[in-house]
């Protein structure tokens, strides 16, 4: 199992869930931290020295040439939350990151808001890139909208906080913010809050993941759920599949996302 965002609290979820699907399935996981520091070629190396039977990358930030450096290694892996693409060159689980920003786009739309900001994950990750994509998309076909464009530097609480702080020093704000994750948008939510900006009286946010704390009562984050459950099953499901019978034949599988209603965006209009 290899990852590179430990210090997002929903990669906790995440390992929780994932160390039981293998272990449920009488496996043992090797926990590979894939960080800044970490020469991905010596990763490689080191799965192989330990003769894993397949590697799962359960990451969206990580480059896809990850996982496809795996497969040239003779390694059967799996691109967990990986991009979506028409011809993938390892199997995929996860989301359409283009749809998610498209139904961001849809919730913010419907509740009447016209001048709209997308505060994503880092600019160069692949997951920011598709909901922008998406997000620019459905915007578009709504003339008379505005979209303000900026990002955190990473998928963290203080990011978002960093992002916001600058948003409003350099203000004025937009009316709703599309975060790139619930971390992100809870960072953000504390610094309005600071600031004495009610949400969503003043500021919509909506955010990405459905993350336990996204449910709190000082955060009801309105959000976007994507079926990490699901995700993980197929992975591992996947991944075994591939170390029984390496010809299985490449697949991409996404799962449907759902907005939860909460209490950070204004009602319908």
């Amino acid at each position: 199992l290899v990852s590179n965002n430990f210090h997002n609290p929903v990669f906790l979820e995440v390992f929780d869930l994932f160390t039981r699907a293998i272990q449920d399935r009488g496996l043992r996981p090797l926990l590979v931290n894939l960080s800044e520091d970490t020469d991905p070629e010596a990763a490689i190396r080191m799965l192989r020295q330990y003769s894993v039977d397949a590697v799962i990358v359960a990451s969206s930030t990580l480059s896809p040439a990850f996982a496809a450096n795996c497969k040239a290694a003779g390694l059967p892996v799996v691109h967990a939350f990986g991009r979506a693409t028409r011809h993938p060159e390892v199997p995929v689980v996860g989301i359409d990151n283009v749809e998610a920003g498209r139904m961001a786009a849809r919730a913010l739309l419907a509740r009447g808001y016209r001048d709209i900001g997308f505060l994503g994950g880092p600019a160069g990750a692949t997951t920011t890139q598709d909901r922008l994509a998406g997000f620019r998309q459905e915007l578009a076909r709504h003339p008379g909208c505005r979209l303000r464009e900026s990002f955190a530097s990473t998928y963290s609480h203080d990011a978002g906080a960093a992002e916001m702080s600058r948003l409003i020093d350099t203000g004025p704000l937009a009316e709703a913010y599309f975060c790139g994750d619930d971390v992100i948008a809870i960072g953000a939510l504390g610094v309005l809050r600071k600031a004495g900006r009610d949400v969503p009286g003043d500021v919509g946010l909506i955010g990405f993941n459905d993350m336990e704390a996204a449910s709190w009562g000082l955060v009801t984050l309105t959000t976007i759920r994507q079926p990490l459950d699901e995700i993980i099953a197929a992975s591992v499901g996947q991944a075994i599949a591939l170390s029984e019978r390496p010809e299985t034949p490449v697949t991409q599988t996404l799962l449907p996302l759902t907005l939860i209603e909460r209490g950070t965006l204004r009602p319908r209009s």
